[in-house]
């Protein structure tokens, strides 16, 4: 018999993921292009089912439509919305097309390659960041960053109009001129009231702008991070994106949240620098000193010397905090890996404690720590060393323009107050060339936290591009035509090197069928599995759903959310869906009835759940959203022969119609299942071997009976 064919159709209108949810802007669909039709070919050694289930009747047809309009079903999302409470700037986007990526030459050194490899990070990371600005960014990112600029300037004014104050009050004060002196302390109120009231509205919009950035950029980072189940396929592929939940908090909060620091710090520092040189230019004037006989006279000798300090601070600097950028991101790696095995022996608690692991566990904590404390040393030699400069300036800036000055206070020259205003001048005018040397450990942390976001950027690059791209082998997935629930078409299974894991599968199943996959372990069921799901995308050949139909996996180890058990009972449904009643209907079908006076109750249910009781949990879950076809990963592993028993029968008696398809190493599991399937390994992938029907195991005990005894429920014995 011919194969299914296929109608050209996007990925996922085929056929609707019980964990799914809407899709983010991001998610590129496939083009109609990519979806081909199949040629029909004739089958290989095994041949598909000859018989097809029956038409399901239009009038039961019809009492699932409206059930389906009454409840939303699992594949089935709400419009989508933005909660009353949520962030204006809580809807982030993902922006243009990411870049390719730079490949170093060959010709460069292990040193080079690195430094482009980190040039090509941070240019990455500004490629996604400045969308915020763009027409798809945050609609008040020009008013706040127009608005911080300008209070920048107006505060520099401020600034000049307490240095030009100082002068005055200081040569009042020498003149002993009571009523300046008076006049001046009236108006210093509002120039202090002024300038701070400029400053704290600079603290306002400087916030607010970099809260809205790493809203914006995070929300855009984690809808492309979820899409398409990307976050498990990090998990498979290679490359630098280890820990993303810690790129995603403190580095995503430290790269937005020191560039708008380090634009308005420099900013600031240049108008105050332009602004203050002026000023020590004009009071200063030229120096005249003898020397060798020579008179000697360097004008504006008060700017030469800002220079020149402020030089010898800066190149001091740089000279001792040059290691600063790589010592910083070796310090965050290895926090984000202290915090890593931290949750891991949360999570895996239970199992720690049953086994006694607490004492290798220490050990292996210890050693992670002490890789932090280490690399937390030599961060602090460095912070030493950028002290002593940054602290030794700041004690000189303010005595070096009174020493230069009081030659020229003695011989009258320059008054009192030009003094005390070139030496407010000088300070400010330091304080700008010292930004900085100041902040140089905040820009190596800036540096660090940038290339670690912008590497996990680089690796969903990697994801999004193949999933357009024809030539890296992408599983394709449709529509059957002819009725069959689901079909494997020429189905290879791959790595993402290409190793092939499956190779060249054909499969036909019929609705209501239930089809066991066996195999020896490691033959690639469960990556099948992966592949039929749509979170294994590398391989060849397609996987064709029936139109329309929905499918729910249940895995070896349920996902428990955080929360009331009503919403881990629902999910990944809202827990509103249901009313209380058909939740504890499904808790008591499967043996869950003794929990249903607690649905409203908020613990650490994935803590407190063994491991049958989430599975019996996630049969539940099954019940209550009753799809088209389920998948069961080794599903019943946690529970008892009798256990696994009823609750096949309660999923058979409540979804009878339910196609079905297992993963299971219990032999048990065939006199639920009407055909079984067996995967081998072989050399260059694991292969379909056999295909064949199967006879409940009562049948096969009265068979085996009859044989032994000569028939009879008694085995023969009158």
């Amino acid at each position: 018999m011919p194969p299914a064919k296929r109608k050209p159709k996007p990925a996922d209108s085929a056929i609707e993921r019980g964990a799914s949810k809407p899709r983010p802007a991001t998610s590129r669909p496939k083009t109609p292009h990519q979806l081909k039709p199949r040629q029909s070919k004739p089958r290989g050694a095994l041949k598909p089912r000859a018989e097809r289930a029956q038409e399901d009747n239009p009038d039961d047809r019809l009492k699932e439509d409206k059930a389906r309009q009454a409840k939303p079903s699992v594949g089935e999302s709400p419009p989508e919305k933005t909660p009353a409470d949520a962030a204006p700037e809580a809807i982030g986007h993902a922006g243009s097309p990411p870049p390719e990526a730079a490949e170093p030459g060959p010709a460069l050194s292990p040193e080079e390659a690195e430094r482009a490899r980190k040039k090509y990070l941070l240019r990455r990371f500004w490629i996604s960041g400045r969308g915020y600005w763009g027409l798809r960014g945050d609609k008040l990112a020009w008013p706040l960053t127009i608005g911080l600029l300008a209070l920048i300037c107006v505060n520099v004014g401020f600034q000049y109009g307490i240095n030009r104050w100082n002068r005055a009050i200081f040569d009042a004060i020498e003149q002993r001129d009571a009523h300046t002196v008076y006049w001046l302390s009236a108006i210093f109120l509002p120039l202090v009231a002024g300038s701070i009231s400029l400053v704290v509205a600079q603290v306002y919009l400087r916030m607010t702008m970099q809260r809205r950035w790493r809203s914006w950029l995070t929300t855009a980072v984690i809808q492309r991070w979820l899409a398409s189940g990307r976050y498990y396929q990090l998990n498979l592929v290679k490359g630098d994106h280890a820990n993303p939940e810690a790129r995603l908090t403190e580095d995503l909060r430290i790269a937005t949240e020191s560039p708008v620091d380090f634009i308005a710090g420099v900013l600031n520092a240049f108008l105050s620098a332009s602004t203050f040189i002026v000023v020590l230019w004009t009071i200063g004037g030229a120096l005249s000193f003898t020397l060798g006989g020579s008179t000697i006279t360097v004008p504006g000798f008060l700017v030469v010397t800002a220079v020149i300090y402020a030089a010898i601070t800066s190149t001091s600097m740089f000279a001792i905090g040059r290691r600063f950028v790589q010592l910083s991101e070796a310090k965050n790696q290895a926090e984000a890996e202290f915090r890593y095995v931290l949750t891991r022996v949360r999570e895996n608690g239970e199992s720690i404690a049953l086994l006694g692991g607490e004492e290798e566990e220490n050990a292996g904590i210890e050693r992670t720590f002490a890789g932090v404390l280490g690399r937390w040393a030599r961060l602090t030699g460095q912070h030493m060393r950028t002290t002593l400069v940054s602290q030794g300036s700041s004690l000189f800036a303010p005595v070096v323009p009174v020493l230069l000055c009081a030659p020229k206070f003695l011989d009258g020259s320059m008054s009192l107050g030009q003094v005390m205003q070139a030496a407010s001048a000088f300070a400010l005018v330091q304080g700008a060339f010292g930004w900085l040397v100041d902040n140089y450990p905040r820009l190596a942390d800036w540096n660090a936290s940038a290339h670690r976001i912008a590497s996990l950027m680089m690796s969903l690059d990697g994801l999004e591009r193949a999933e357009t791209n024809d030539t890296l082998g992408r599983i394709q997935r449709g529509e059957t035509e002819d009725g069959a629930m689901l079909s494997l078409n020429n189905l290879s299974v791959t790595l993402d090197d290409g190793t092939s894991v499956v190779k060249e599968t054909e499969v036909e199943i019929e609705p209501g069928e239930r089809v066991l996959v066996s195999g020896e372990s490691g033959s690639g069921k469960s990556t099948l599995v992966r592949a039929i799901a749509g979170l294994w995308p590398w391989g060849s050949g397609s996987v064709d759903f029936h139109p329309g139909k929905r499918l729910f996996m249940l895995p070896q180890r349920p996902y428990i959310p955080s929360g009331t058990l009503r919403r881990a009972t629902a999910y990944p449904a809202a827990a509103d869906n249901w009313k209380t009643k058909e939740i504890a209907a499904a808790l008591d079908k499967v043996g869950l009835g003794y929990l249903k006076d607690r649905l409203e109750e908020e613990a650490p249910w994935d803590q407190t759940l063994s491991g049958g009781e989430k599975q019996r949990l996630a049969f539940a879950r099954l019940l209550l959203h009753a799809p088209d076809i389920v998948v069961l990963d080794e599903a019943t592993s946690a529970l008892d022969e009798k256990s696994q028993d009823k609750m096949m029968r309660t999923v058979i008696e409540q979804l009878p119609k339910v196609t079905i398809i297992s993963v299971a190493h219990r032999a048990e599991l065939e006199a639920f299942h009407t055909r079984k399937i067996t995967l081998e390994r072989r050399q260059g992938g694991a292969r379909l071997v056999s295909d064949v029907e199967l006879v409940s195991r009562r049948k096969k005990r009265g068979l085996l009976q009859r044989a032994l005894w000569g028939g009879g429920a008694n085995g023969g014995k009158g």
